[in-house]
This record gives C-alpha cells, sequence and structure tokens, in this order.
C-alpha cells in the first residue's frame, strides 16, 4: 500500500535525525572515548501485517550513559541506581589507557592499573553517572514534530492509493 511507504518514509527521517542529533551530542561529551557507543547507534523499521515499527538500537551501556545511574551517595533523577554491588573494575581498564590515565611509582615508571581501576569503580558506584540525555533530548525534540508530519504523510498515502485504486 502506497500509504506504507509514506509512513516508512517520515519514519526513516524521524530516526536519522534522532541518530544524527545522539551522534552530535556524544562527539561534543567526554562520553565518546572509544566511539563503540557512538558507532553502534542505528535503527530498524519493520512491518509485521499491517503494523509498521520503528527501533533504535545501541550497546547495552548506551542507555546508562542517556539517562544515567544514581549512586550511593549522590542521586539523579533515573530508573538506574547502584544499590549493592560495584562495577567491575575491569571494565576501565580499556577506558583509562584510552585517557592517557597512568600510575607511576618511585622514579615514574608505569605500575599495574589494577588499583587504578578498583579506585574508579569505587568513585562511580559511590558518585554515580550523570544523565547526559544524549539520545533522549533529540529524541523527544524529534517525536514532538512527528504526529504532525507523520499525518500529512498518511493522509497523501491514502490519497494516492484512492488515485490509483479509482485509475484501475
Amino acid at each position: 500500500m502506497l500509504a506504507d511507504k509514506y509512513l516508512k518514509d517520515e519514519l526513516n527521517k524521524f530516526a536519522k535525525y534522532v541518530i544524527q542529533q545522539s551522534r552530535s551530542n556524544l562527539s561534543k561529551s567526554k562520553k565518546n572515548v572509544s566511539k563503540e557507543l557512538y558507532n553502534s547507534l542505528g535503527y530498524e523499521i519493520s512491518q509485521s501485517g499491517s503494523t509498521i515499527s520503528l527501533g533504535f538500537d545501541m550497546v547495552d551501556y548506551g542507555k546508562f550513559q542517556d539517562r544515567g545511574v544514581s549512586g550511593t551517595e549522590k542521586k539523579y533523577n533515573t530508573p538506574y541506581k547502584y544499590t549493592n554491588k560495584m562495577p567491575p573494575a575491569k571494565a576501565f581498564d580499556k577506558w583509562t589507557i584510552r585517557k592517557g590515565i597512568a600510575p607511576r611509582g618511585k622514579g615514574g615508571k608505569f605500575e599495574k592499573r589494577k588499583g587504578l581501576n578498583y579506585a574508579i569503580a569505587k568513585s562511580i558506584y559511590k558518585k554515580g553517572i550523570r544523565p547526559s540525555m544524549f539520545f533522549t533530548k533529540p529524541f523527544a525534540a524529534a517525536f514532538k514534530r512527528l504526529p504532525d508530519e507523520l499525518v500529512e504523510a498518511y493522509s497523501i498515502g491514502i490519497e494516492k492509493q484512492i488515485q490509483v485504486n479509482i485509475s484501475k
């Protein structure tokens, strides 16, 4: 049906805008060290029968970077929180390397990062992760514009379908 094509086109525009703005927000933030989250952002439009759906994709930790996580001492307005389990210290190993953070001992020699990673994990456990809203803000902004565009696209599709059916 032609209406479905126009609906998909509008959903495609909506999704591209959200992804582009989210990537732009990540590029401006300090949360884009490895570019893994940036590169993982995507979307998929699927159709099952008469239902068309749009889904966004990102690595698992993206939702925590977007919405934030409350720590044990500092609280944020977020559905996620640390209660009794710290983030694993080894998760920060590659991050400390990319950031150029390396502990040095006497004489300026590099030491193992195990203690540093533990200190970072403990700090995040207590202070949490501040919400960046890198995805939520563009999604909300695009969603406010969406209904009028979708209604227009869907009505154009119906008009074209009626014209096609009349001409047959």
